[in-house]
């Protein structure tokens, strides 16, 4: 209850500050606009704390339910937060002009008028996220695009030429409404005729069940070279409390044999041979492993690259891109190819030809897209799905396709 009072009462301290720059912004001569604004603007406000209300008081809401609630929550405050700040930048400053003449004895009322310009200014810096939120939660959420990138390699066999690679990750399924969406992106992915299918973790937001209904949809991906999944840091179960450790572990284990009645091979810190016209590549998996201290290590990779010596070519699978210098590159020079997602591309930045910029890279040094050092490769996923909030700017959700070809003698 104190959290859903403390909630209730910064929105509306949000909203009553931000109402100054509206009021000002509409002439005083328009008498109907006068009527209706604080009836229109109250009640969004209203719109707001309800959101809030129910996403806290009902425990019976599904997931994707409470995110959306939440979502709205966020399209409905964090604009007005940004307005907020021109005013707040103005008041300080007919503060201090206030304190200045009061003391020196001028005439006037201690505050100035605020300027028109800067109320419209507020407007205007909060009317453009708040278009951009809608847009990302109603289109770009479900804009499913398709990345390609085409990488050489001198130890990938000859057999493995051309190889089409498609990687996806993070679905979240419990994110989503229905299985529309996971519809259409499957149909994608199948459009672009992979050889081998690579699922790099995060099924779920948290519980096993979120996958079910989708069960029908993730059996229709196949591939001639199979699909393989591992696990991320949400398909464990670590954000959500449980009776006991046992129910923890079924969980899990119901999560894994979902993934595996679809047909997917579940590495969990193991390795897959590849055999073609007499040659290999070693496909391997560990289970979560995060460079920072908040996120469990689960994964294992000395142990998971047993059994891959011989293989003159390999790909890892590992779910968090900081593994990658944190230990593949130091550790384990011989894997030519690591594919991770996690980041999101934190769902908002700014993607254009030759510059890319999100929040999330001042966290992760490897944050989107393909980046190499000494020989060896990663690819970072963007995304299939979403978490917190329920759309994506500027950062669509992404399948991946790569082309491998080696640049070994007699190539033709």
């Amino acid at each position: 209850m104190t959290r859903l009072l403390v909630s209730a009462l910064l929105l509306f301290l949000i909203d009553l500050y931000f109402y100054q720059a509206i009021r000002q912004f509409v002439p005083s001569t328009d008498i109907r606009s006068v009527r209706w604004l604080p009836v229109a603007y109250w009640s969004a406000t209203l719109i707001g704390i309800g959101a809030v209300t129910i996403a806290i008081m009902v425990p019976t809401l599904l997931p994707y339910q409470r995110f959306y609630l939440f979502s709205v929550v966020m399209v409905l405050t964090l604009p007005k937060l940004l307005g907020a700040v021109f005013l707040l930048g103005e008041d300080a400053v007919r503060l201090v002009s206030g304190i200045f003449r009061s003391v020196n004895g001028s005439d006037g009322p201690f505050l100035s008028d605020r300027r028109q310009f800067v109320a419209n200014a507020s407007l205007i810096a909060a009317a453009l996220p708040f278009s951009a939120m809608v847009y990302g939660m109603v289109r770009t959420a479900f804009n499913f695009s398709v990345r390609k990138e085409t990488l050489t390699f001198p130890s990938l066999p000859l057999a493995f030429d051309g190889l089409r690679v498609v990687q996806i990750s993070d679905m979240h399924s419990g994110s989503f409404a229905s299985t529309d969406a996971i519809h259409s992106a499957i149909d994608l992915i199948l459009e672009q005729r992979p050889d081998i299918i690579f699922f790099t973790g995060d099924m779920v937001n948290n519980r096993a069940e979120e996958a079910e209904p989708f069960l029908t949809e993730i059996s229709r991906l196949k591939a001639p070279l199979g699909v393989f999944s591992v696990l991320g840091n949400h398909d464990y179960g670590d954000y959500v409390e449980w009776p006991d450790e046992a129910s923890k572990r079924e969980n899990l284990q119901r999560l894994i044999a979902l993934q595996r009645e679809a047909g997917w091979n579940v590495l969990i810190n193991g390795s897959s041979i590849i055999e073609k016209d007499g040659q290999q590549m070693a496909i391997i998996g560990v289970e979560n492993w995060g460079a920072a201290m908040h996120f469990p290590k689960y994964g294992d990779l000395s142990r998971a690259v047993q059994g891959t010596e011989s293989a003159p070519f390999r790909i890892l699978l590992s779910h968090d891109p900081s593994h990658w210098e944190a230990q593949v590159i130091p550790e384990h020079p011989h894997i030519d190819l690591t594919l991770s997602g996690h980041t999101h591309g934190f769902q908002f930045g700014i993607e254009i030809p030759g510059f890319k910029w999100s929040p999330v890279q001042y966290v992760y040094r490897q944050w989107a897209g393909l980046y190499s050092k000494g020989g060896q490769h990663l690819y970072v996923n963007r995304g299939l799905g979403f978490l917190g909030f329920m759309g994506r700017i500027g950062i669509p959700p992404e399948i991946t396709l790569l082309e491998l070809k080696t640049s070994r003698a007699g190539n033709a």
